[in-house]
């Protein structure tokens, strides 16, 4: 089966760039449609340093972030109403609101509107432990997998042993692991559509520019269907291959 579409959900704006930009703008340069599915507006996050947005403004300036990104990236967007609660003190992060069932149905009638042949999200661990990569991975996987059993779920970030990332799901070995500097133009062009947490990537690494931050490896574990302990074989993974992906572990 030839891949024609793809569904990409995630918590907040940047997420799609940050953990799987390069696979996005492979996919879309190979002619698949690539919806990516944001869950909030990202409006309890930074603004920026200088600021470029209040807090009452801040959700409308990152979905228009997020929008720029995905033309870089030549996806679609989809922006659901959840509302991203605001960092608490110590930088506590929290999961936005939403009731299970009911978000797990949303997500699986997204999918089949779009007819996905393949679908990525957070992966368990919420990359670093965020509780709404968390949340938004379990509904994804509730809702998906029952609803639509034979289509391919894969999550991001999955642990490569021989590179070392904090962002690594470090409870998910990773199934393939791709090196996305063929994209990189791509995704560095996403990078920078967010302005408003271009402070906090280049923070969070010591870094002084944002291409600095692009991580040039992106890896996936594929979640549903089960693989027995073989690797995929499905029209995402040959994909990934056909692009130089290799086979982790």
């Amino acid at each position: 089966m030839k891949l024609q579409s793809a569904v990409c959900f995630f918590a907040h704006p940047d997420d799609e760039t940050l953990f799987a930009g390069g696979m996005i703008a492979l996919m879309a340069s190979q002619g698949i449609a690539v919806q990516v599915v944001c869950a909030t507006r990202g409006e309890g996050g930074e603004w920026g340093e200088p600021p470029l947005a209040t807090r009452l403004t801040l959700g409308r300036v990152r979905e228009a972030e997020l929008r720029c990104a995905c033309r870089a990236l030549g996806a679609g967007v989809t922006v659901l109403d959840y509302v991203d609660p605001t960092i608490g003190p110590d930088e506590a992060l929290f999961a936005f609101e939403a009731h299970f069932d009911t978000l797990a149905g949303q997500l699986a009638d997204i999918t089949r509107r779009f007819r996905a042949d393949v679908v990525l999200t957070h992966g368990a661990d919420g990359e670093y432990g965020h509780p709404a990569h968390q949340l938004l991975h379990r509904a994804v996987l509730r809702g998906v997998s029952y609803a639509l059993p034979h289509t391919p779920l894969y999550t991001v970030a999955a642990n490569v042993p021989s590179i070392e990332d904090h962002m690594w799901n470090k409870n998910e070995p990773a199934h393939l692991a791709l090196d996305i500097r063929p994209w990189a133009d791509a995704k560095a062009a996403a990078m920078e559509c967010h302005a408003t947490q271009t402070a906090l990537f280049k923070r969070r690494r010591e870094l002084k520019t944002v291409r600095e931050a692009l991580r040039p490896t992106e890896s996936v574990r594929r979640a549903h269907p089960f693989t027995h302990g073989e690797p995929p074989d499905d029209a995402f993974a040959r994909l990934l291959k056909m692009a130089g992906a290799w086979v982790v572990g």
